[in-house]
């Protein structure tokens, strides 16, 4: 299988083809996920049932693509070329994205999922080239549509070894602090259940030979599900919308701590690394 060159360049005519392109999924919101979920957040499996309202972000753990061995790249994602654009940048990222919750995605019930590229934008950044390629994603509940996502992917260059990104100082002072067990049995699970193959959250040789990581790296995913069900349990009412972006890596053995304060009606939330900077930053309306 061929494999995108570190040194290959982007030719933006080329992938704008995928531009438009849609997939279409669906899926039955087990209980049994939701509960396996439950178990690895440390939450009362129990209250997870039929007709449950799936906490927000949790729809990830559904419309799960399994492909062959043969049909996945070098970091263990799917290759490139299918749905996604074939970005000749050897590193992908889950880079941030938002949401918008329109009515509740009940436990039991069969969800239809659109999906559409929506952008591919080439831009140079401080670490060379850098490619952003926006997804949108619409859930369905029989007709009505309950959730709204516009999900963005970063593809880049290796980080060299040994650097380190700057610092992202804490936007707020904190009034809510939580800390968070990271765990090599926690990344584990949570790739498990999303069924996410990148090599980056289980394998520490190639985190450190190929990726440029010191360790393995906590899943943006899993970060900013954290900091939604934080804003969910703090908010004043039901969440509406959430807005997120990771800004540096959070990797295993550092200590985490989920962090919020009021910002006008909403809440900015974020996880914090032990030098108080920031890994990922959210902010959420209710």
């Amino acid at each position: 299988m061929n494999h995108p060159s570190a040194c290959s360049p982007v030719d933006l005519d080329a992938l704008r083809p995928w531009i438009g392109r849609e997939a279409l999924d669906e899926d039955l919101l087990s209980v049994r996920h939701a509960r396996l979920m439950a178990a690895t957040l440390g939450l009362p499996q129990d209250a997870f049932n039929i007709g449950t309202p799936l906490p927000p972000l949790w729809h990830w753990l559904y419309f799960l693509e399994g492909l062959p061995p043969a049909e996945l790249g070098r970091d263990g994602h799917p290759a490139r070329g299918g749905f996604l654009p074939p970005v000749p940048l050897p590193n992908r990222m889950w880079a941030g994205g938002e949401l918008e919750f329109h009515a509740p995605l009940p436990l039991g019930a069969t969800v239809r999922k659109r999906s559409r590229v929506r952008s591919i934008e080439h831009k140079r950044g401080r670490s060379g080239e850098l490619v952003f390629v926006a997804v949108r994603h619409e859930l369905f509940h029989g007709n009505t549509l309950a959730l709204s996502e516009t999900h963005d992917i970063v593809y880049k260059h290796p980080t060299p070894p040994g650097a380190r990104p700057a610092a992202v100082p804490a936007p707020l002072a904190a009034r809510y602090s939580e800390p968070v067990e990271v765990t090599s049995t926690l990344l584990f699970r949570y790739s498990a259940l999303t069924f996410n193959g990148h090599r980056i959250h289980y394998d520490a040789d190639y985190c450190r030979a190929v990726e440029g990581y010191a360790d393995l790296v906590v899943h943006g995913p899993l970060q900013a599900t954290l900091l939604a069900g934080l804003a969910k349990r703090l908010g004043p009412g039901p969440l509406r919308r959430l807005r997120y972006r990771g800004l540096q890596p959070a990797l295993l053995g550092m200590p985490l701590t989920l962090q919020a304060a009021p910002q006008g009606d909403g809440l900015t939330l974020w996880t914090a690394l032990p030098d108080g900077s920031v890994a990922m930053q959210a902010e959420a309306a209710f």
